[in-house]
């Protein structure tokens, strides 16, 4: 994978972690009944991908030889 198409993964795993977070923070509503999506472990997941290509893009931008 290039820099480019590592960056784009991780702005992508940024954006859905982001919105996890988000619907994962609205508050109940015990009118509809309990949420059937785990938000926060969604949040997490997509969280983690975040530190394994920004590890990724650091060594592709350090170049070969290092």
């Amino acid at each position: 994978m290039d820099a480019i198409l590592t960056g784009a993964g991780i702005a992508l795993a940024i954006a859905l972690a982001a919105l996890f977070g988000w619907l994962g923070a609205r508050p109940v509503n015990p009118l509809k009944g309990p949420r059937l999506v785990p938000y926060r472990m969604l949040m997490l997941v997509c969280a983690a991908p975040v530190l394994i290509l920004g590890t990724h893009l650091v060594s592709v931008l350090q170049g070969p030889g290092h």
